[in-house]
């Protein structure tokens, strides 16, 4: 307790090879899981979970798990990539887009 009043729980979860500080309710942009609209994402590589007591994992803790629903699929802003090499009359141009789903966290399990 922190000032006579209890911490929410978070937790550290990764996905896509990228961390993310989740709480109850929060809404994140993941790199593209194949899930449909509504339905229920359990992510299961849990490295830490915090609040009135903390949890390492080693690298991921015990049984532990975050439940997440999916609120939209997308593509984000094209980027564009440039490559070009002076005097060698050398260039190449090539777009992207990054495809993400959005998620909203329902639970998370210890």
């Amino acid at each position: 307790m922190v000032g006579g009043r209890q911490q929410a729980v978070y937790a550290i979860v990764r996905t896509g090879g990228k961390q993310y500080r989740v709480e109850q309710g929060d809404t994140i942009h993941v790199d593209r899981l194949a899930a449909a609209l509504g339905e229920k994402v359990t992510l299961g590589d849990v490295l830490m979970v915090g609040g009135d007591e903390t949890r390492l994992g080693q690298p991921a803790v015990p049984k532990a798990s975050v439940i997440a629903e999916v609120v939209a699929q997308g593509r984000d802003r094209k980027i564009r990539v440039f490559k070009y090499k002076k005097r060698k009359h050398f260039r190449r141009t090539r777009g992207h887009r990054q495809s993400f789903t959005v998620l909203r966290i329902e639970a998370i399990q210890v």
